[in-house]
C-alpha cells in the first residue's frame, strides 16, 4: 500500500462515460479532471466494454464468454476476450494521446484505472455449469489471483506509457449482496449462500495487497457495508454520500478517517437534477459530514476527494460534462475555503 500517496483534495470520476468515442471521452476527462483523471469506460459499445466484460482483457489464464444472463468462464479464448482486449487497447491509446496532447507526460500528476473487484466478479460471472463463481470457493480464489496478477501488469503498462503514478480503483457494487446472501442462484428457487466477512475480506485483499500503488474500493450499493470495506487493505473508500445513514455508517466513516484512510465522496448526481443546483448545494453535505463526525473541515482537503455518486454512463453528454465541472468546483471549495460552505452547527 501507498496510503500517503493517495490523492486528496482533488476531483475524479468513477469510470464510466456516455457515448462510444474513446478519444473524445479521454480528452474531456483529462481536461476537466486535472487532479486525478482516469481511464474511461464506455459500456455503450456493448459486450466486452462494460465493467464485468472488460475484466476478460485483464485476467491471466482466464477468459469469458457470453450467456443470456451475462458472462461465463470459457475454456479457450474467444470473441468476447478478443473484443475486450481490443477495446481496452483502443482506450489506452486514446488516454495516452490525450495525456500527451495536454503536456502531462512527466508532470507527476497521477492517473486512475478501474476494474470490477473480485467479489462482484464472483457474483456476476458464471461457471461452465451455470452457477455463479461465488458458489465455488476454489474458483473464487483462482479468480482473485488471476485478477491481481493481471492488474499488476495493466498498471505497469499504464505507468510506462504515461510516465506517471497510477491509482487503482476496484468497483464492488454487489458487495452487500455477497455478504448478506441475497443473490439468486441458478434457479429462482435458490439463493447463493452468504460469504462470511473474514473470507470475503481475504478475497478482496488478495487483489489489493499485491498492488504497489494507492488503492481505492468504490461501491454504488444503496446500503454500502462501510465497516467491512474499512477493514480491507484499501487506502481509500468511495461511496455515494446520499446512501450514508444511521450511526453505524457514520461511525465507520469516522473510524476510516481516524485510521488515516482517504474518502472519495460521491456528491454529484449522476443525472441532471430537476431543479437547478449550484456547486455550493453539492459541496455543503461534505462540510456537514465533517461537522457531524467532529472533524475539522480542513480534513476535506487532507483526506477527501470528490466524485460523482457513481458512473456517468447513463447521463446525457451535457450533464456528464456539467457533473465533472461541479465535481472540480466542489474539490476546489474543500481545498480553499470549506469554512464558508455552511454555518458551523
Amino acid at each position: 500500500m501507498n496510503q500517503a500517496g493517495f490523492p486528496a483534495g482533488v476531483a475524479t470520476g468513477i469510470g464510466s462515460w456516455p457515448g462510444t468515442d474513446p478519444r473524445e471521452a479521454a480528452a474531456v476527462i483529462v481536461g476537466e479532471l486535472p487532479g486525478l483523471p482516469h481511464l474511461v469506460e464506455l459500456p455503450a459499445r456493448g459486450v466486452g466494454a462494460d465493467m464485468v466484460g472488460r475484466v476478460s482483457a485483464l485476467l491471466v489464464d482466464m477468459r469469458f464468454d457470453t450467456t443470456p444472463r451475462g458472462y461465463r468462464f470459457a475454456a479457450r479464448p474467444g470473441g468476447v476476450s478478443r473484443r475486450a482486449h481490443d477495446l481496452l487497447r483502443t482506450d489506452l491509446d486514446a488516454l495516452q494521446e490525450a495525456w500527451e496532447n495536454a503536456g502531462l507526460r512527466g508532470s507527476g500528476r497521477p492517473v486512475k484505472v478501474q476494474a470490477a473487484g473480485p467479489l462482484t466478479l464472483a457474483a456476476q460471472v458464471e461457471l461452465p455449469g451455470g452457477h455463479r463463481v461465488l458458489t465455488d470457493r476454489g474458483a473464487v480464489r483462482d479468480l482473485a489471483d488471476s485478477l491481481a496478477e493481471g492488474l499488476a501488469t495493466h498498471i505497469a503498462e499504464i505507468a510506462t506509457r504515461l510516465e506517471t503514478e497510477v491509482v487503482l480503483q476496484l468497483d464492488e457494487p454487489l458487495v452487500a449482496e455477497v455478504l448478506n446472501g441475497s443473490l439468486r442462484g441458478a434457479s429462482v428457487l435458490n439463493t447463493v449462500r452468504a460469504l462470511p466477512e473474514p473470507e470475503a475480506l481475504e478475497i478482496l485483499d488478495a487483489v489489493l495487497t499485491p498492488q504497489r500503488v494507492p488503492t481505492l474500493v468504490h461501491t454504488c450499493a444503496n446500503r454500502p457495508p462501510l465497516d467491512f470495506l474499512r477493514r480491507s487493505a484499501a487506502d481509500a473508500l468511495g461511496f455515494d454520500l446520499a446512501t450514508l445513514s444511521g450511526t453505524a455508517g457514520l461511525d465507520s466513516v469516522g473510524q476510516a478517517l481516524d485510521e488515516g484512510k482517504r474518502l472519495v465522496l460521491g456528491l454529484v448526481p449522476t443525472s441532471a437534477p430537476e431543479a437547478p443546483v449550484t456547486w455550493r448545494d453539492i459541496a455543503e453535505p461534505g462540510a456537514r459530514l465533517m461537522d457531524r463526525l467532529g472533524f475539522a473541515r480542513a480534513t476535506l482537503a487532507r483526506q477527501v476527494a470528490v466524485s460523482p455518486a457513481c458512473g456517468l454512463a447513463g447521463a446525457s453528454q451535457s450533464w456528464a460534462r456539467d457533473a465533472l465541472r461541479f465535481t472540480s468546483d466542489t474539490a476546489k471549495a474543500f481545498e480553499q475555503d470549506p469554512e464558508s460552505l455552511v454555518p458551523q452547527s
